[in-house]
């Protein structure tokens, strides 16, 4: 497991992530939990996007964002598409989302929000319940290696979740 953390976002890191923000800034805008992931693979190609949808009555607590984003990313491309892939979050995976990042083969994960950060934000907020249990060390656990970059760009991804939770 590479424990990565990044003080410098690269240029296509940026794009994709500021994509992932605005997804989370369309969740939001439909009424929706601010969360938004990209995934995409080795070719720089995007292969899915979902905002999160764990609100009743149409959405279950298990369809954050990054769940979405993988699960269709793996029915796209399948096993060997998934090589090389990079999921952008708008927030880090919280456990139940780094499983999926670990179980659909996602190779690399960079994300905005820190668990931290996120709740400073959410407070103790019901429908957010956050885990104190960063996704490196859920990522540590596992066989294989997912490198991690975050957080990064804190600041223009918590915009999303200003007054959002309160």
């Amino acid at each position: 497991m590479s424990d990565q953390t990044t003080t410098e976002l690269g240029s296509t890191d940026a794009h994709f992530l500021r994509e992932s923000i605005r997804v989370a800034e369309q969740s939001r805008a439909d009424g929706r939990h601010p969360f938004g992931a990209v995934v995409v693979d080795a070719t720089g190609a995007i292969v899915a996007s979902y905002g999160n949808n764990s609100l009743p009555p149409e959405g279950d607590p298990t369809q954050h964002a990054e769940l979405r984003a993988v699960a269709a990313a793996f029915r796209s491309v399948g096993t060997d598409g998934m090589v090389g892939s990079t999921l952008y979050t708008s927030a880090e995976p919280c456990a139940m989302c780094s499983g999926a990042v670990y179980w659909t083969g996602i190779d690399r994960v960079v994300y905005a929000l820190s668990e931290q950060r996120l709740l400073e934000l959410t407070g103790d907020h019901p429908e957010n319940p956050t885990f104190s249990l960063p996704c490196r060390e859920v990522f540590a656990r596992g066989q294989r290696t997912i490198a991690v970059s975050g957080p990064h760009l804190e600041d223009e991804a918590a915009e999303a979740h200003l007054d959002f939770w309160s």
